[in-house]
């Protein structure tokens, strides 16, 4: 396993700098969404190893840590102590129920995203940090609001899981709505 990793990491850096990836050729019409799945054990080394990568590349990156997001979003809105707070006292089910709302992937946090991307020259957009989130964001529902606000730009997100092409699994253990639209960026 820990070879099969490496040996796609080791593909990436030619694969995010390929015009095909950017141009978003050979898809048949299809969003260029990928995915990046990859065991959750070996989160450090994806983090050092995509640093390294992307200065690298001489492309125009935007990269989202989805959970950085996560935390500043509920700061800026002075919902982080409260919901930390929560969870201490009544549960995560409390909190998780309070934070559906303030965190719905549709209205409140791919517009987010939107607002980081406004105005801004990119080629590719990658968001990492996914494992963080959960269960407080899901991949597959913000994936499917980020298609109209990406459009024609390529989106790669780093998943810590597994990825089959139809289904994702956080962490190899909690399967997700069905995602048939994103490619898996490296076999």
């Amino acid at each position: 396993m820990i070879n099969s990793f490496h040996a796609r990491l080791n593909k990436l850096k030619e694969r995010l700098s390929s015009p095909e990836l950017v141009n978003n050729k050979g898809l048949g019409n299809e969003i260029g969404f990928y995915i990046f799945d990859y065991p959750a054990q070996f989160e450090l080394d994806l983090r050092s190893h995509l640093e390294k990568t992307i200065r690298g590349i001489d492309r125009k990156i935007i990269q989202i840590d989805l959970f950085r997001l996560l935390l500043d979003y509920l700061t800026k809105r002075n919902l982080l102590n409260a919901a930390i707070d929560l969870q201490k006292n009544k549960g995560d089910d409390e909190m998780l129920r309070a934070l559906k709302g303030p965190l719905d992937e549709e209205k409140r946090i791919a517009p987010e995203i939107e607002e980081i991307l406004k105005d801004r020259d990119f080629d590719l957009v990658i968001i990492h940090g996914v494992g963080g989130c959960y269960p407080l964001i899901r991949v597959h529902r913000l994936l499917n609001c980020l298609q109209p606000i990406l459009k024609d730009k390529p989106l790669v997100v780093f998943y810590p899981g597994e990825y089959d092409g139809q289904r994702l699994s956080l962490f190899g253990r909690l399967s997700d709505d069905n995602y048939y639209r994103a490619f898996r960026l490296v076999a």
